[in-house]
């Protein structure tokens, strides 16, 4: 085995244990990656190694471009709330019960999922389920799993419907193999998705139910009597004990039913600081208490509750405090932020209890933990406090969906006669979808359904220098042989073990496996731009036509994004699995059948359209 290919296999082992420990994020592991080839290509260490020239195209690459533009798509899409007011409809549907309610919403969401990016298509609906889950007497763990599901169900469908689909379909017509492959159609992927897509609704509108935990969402975990607090103030007074001492010195971190928010001193709030803050005269508490927390905090000597006292400051009431469960959007400025960071509690004038990430509640060191996408915090603030926050879109609140504004209306038609557009110019081969795309984007700036900035704030970079990352690295695959030698002893292994007229549909069989696999520890971009030039060299080490490597990626493809057995897997099953309160487990027990149908399904449909069966 070649030095060079050595290499590429250590670097491959390396990118892969960073994107699962996840001690940096996958686009800074991405980047470096990114780095460290470009770097041995500029040094001129080997002639097998990839020239930095060959690696630059990767910039040149359509499918990063067309997947950008989706993203402000959907950007706009959202921004209409064109899915908020089609789901309006949906709360008829509750009266008939809730398996004629699943089937309406699961259908709903995998045909708007096959047409724009369905992370956004989930995000959307979180609120609306919530709150139609409450109408129906259910608990929205039952449905918020599905809803993951049928949008990935929906993005199978279409070339358009994943990143995953884009990604393959260039490179496929980037092949040099396969110099006559061409790009992916639009509805390419239909005869083998929709299928798919109608059995696995039906398992899920039959068993799902059954199979569905009963979960409860972070606000319900605390029990009735706890959520009714009170927020109020109290100041101490000149002649107070508690004057040069700590919080922690006080009795104030051991009252039963009180949680102290912040102290403002001189108009400026110290939460940052609470843990080091000695306290002087006319500092202003601001506490959360439960009923029986207030009288408790009254009879602390030297604190003035509700400020009842001649001190020449205006007299504050209390005011009953709200909690609600928001999630942190993909396109929040919030993310990667603390909250110290962000100055949220002096932006705001909430406070946030808890946050929820992957099946776990944090509630300690709140101010210090950087935020991330999906991220479920617990707030807790007043009614106008809150409805600040609703307007700020820096986070989607789950109580309510938010009301569309009236010039944003107007723009509906727009944004789907762009939709309508690019589909059309792709399915008649008007213009390469990448085009079609950016022109799509330019009427909507044009037409100011969506501003440069929100455009710019909407596009998920880290998934774009993912994508570059990973391009760079196939091309070093492929370049140094690394590729051709997995290609290589897959045709040999097959060859000597199984039977001729078997082995196009076991390698088929076995190559699905392996995609599957990997996408459920890795993100389905990463896992397709590794495996589908595989895929290829596969075909063509067993000297497959271009029709049957053609069979081949398509296969790798629908694996890549049928993640169902983990909530890692896909971006949309990391939404769902914070805000239902889900566990990890949760996602096996269904995700299995699933991932079952999907592969039967597959190998089936694609050996019958391809004629691979003996």
């Amino acid at each position: 085995m070649d030095l060079e290919i050595i290499a590429v296999f250590i670097l491959l082992t390396i990118t892969i244990a960073a994107f699962i420990l996840e001690k940096v994020s996958v686009d800074v592991t991405a980047l470096a990656l990114m780095g460290v080839l470009f770097s041995i290509s500029s040094l001129n260490l080997s002639p097998k190694w990839p020239e930095l020239s060959e690696l630059l195209i990767v910039f040149s690459n359509e499918a990063p471009l067309t997947i950008a533009c989706m993203f402000v798509i959907s950007a706009a899409l959202s921004k209409c709330r064109i899915i908020e007011q089609a789901s309006k409809y949906l709360s008829k549907f509750c009266r008939y019960g809730y398996t004629r309610f699943m089937l309406v919403l699961l259908l709903l969401v995998a045909v708007v999922s096959a047409f724009v990016n369905n992370t956004p298509v989930v995000v959307v609906l979180l609120p609306v389920v919530m709150s139609l889950s409450r109408d129906l007497g259910v608990s929205s763990s039952k449905m918020l799993i599905p809803l993951s599901y049928a949008s990935i169900f929906g993005g199978c469908c279409t070339l358009v419907g994943t990143s995953t689909n884009i990604l393959a379909s260039g490179i496929m017509s980037t092949s040099e193999i396969y110099p006559q492959m061409s790009p992916m159609s639009m509805f390419e992927l239909t005869k083998i998705g929709l299928p798919l897509m109608f059995v696995s609704l039906g398992f899920l509108i039959i068993f799902g139910r059954k199979l569905l935990p009963e979960r409860e969402a972070l606000t319900n975990i605390i029990s009735g009597i706890e959520r009714k607090e009170f927020l109020t103030e109290a100041i101490i007074l000149q002649s107070s004990p508690l004057i040069g001492k700590k919080i922690f010195e006080t009795r104030i971190p051991s009252l039963t039913g009180t949680r102290l928010l912040d102290v403002v001193r001189d108009g400026k709030s110290t939460a940052n600081a609470l843990d080091k803050l000695v306290l002087q005269p006319r500092d202003k508490l601001i506490l959360s208490c439960k009923p029986h927390g207030i009288i408790e905090a009254r009879e602390i000597e030297g604190m003035d509750l509700f400020n009842d006292s001649k001190l020449g400051i205006e007299q504050v009431s209390s005011e009953t405090g709200i909690m609600v469960e928001a999630v942190v959007g993909p396109s929040s400025t919030l993310i990667s932020k603390s909250l110290s960071d962000a100055h949220f509690r002096s932006r705001y004038n909430l406070t946030i209890l808890a946050i929820h990430r992957k099946g776990k509640n944090i509630k300690t060191q709140l101010n210090e933990i950087r935020l991330k996408p999906s991220d479920t915090l617990l707030i807790l603030g007043t009614e106008s406090s809150i409805e600040r926050l609703r307007s700020s879109e820096e986070v989607i609140l789950l109580d309510n969906p938010p009301v569309p504004a009236k010039n944003m209306k107007s723009k509906a038609p727009i944004v789907l006669g762009v939709i309508a557009c690019i589909v059309g110019s792709a399915f008649f081969n008007l213009l390469p979808i990448s085009i079609a795309s950016l022109l799509g984007v330019s009427v909507l700036l044009l037409s100011n359904c969506i501003r440069p900035t929100e455009a710019y704030r909407s596009i998920e970079w880290n998934i774009l220098i993912l994508i570059f990352g990973m391009l760079a690295l196939g091309i070093t695959m492929q370049k140094t042989g690394a590729s051709g030698l997995i290609a290589s002893l897959v045709g040999n292994l097959s060859t000597e073990v199984i039977p001729e007229s078997w082995q196009i549909i076991v390698v088929l069989i076995v190559l699905y496996l392996i995609t599957s696999w990997m996408t459920e520890i890795l993100s389905n971009a990463a896992t397709i731009v590794i495996m589908a030039p595989i895929s290829l060299e596969i075909a063509y080490e067993m000297s497959m036509n271009v029709e049957n490597a053609r069979a081949y990626i398509l296969t790798t493809c629908i694996a890549a994004s049928a993640s169902f057995v983990t909530p890692i897997g896909y971006q949309t099953n990391t939404f769902v699995y914070t805000v239902g309160g889900y566990r990890f487990g949760d996602f096996i027990k269904i995700g299995i059948y699933l991932n079952l149908i999907y592969c039967l399904g597959t190998i089936g449909l694609v050996g019958w359209y391809w004629n691979l069966f003996p």
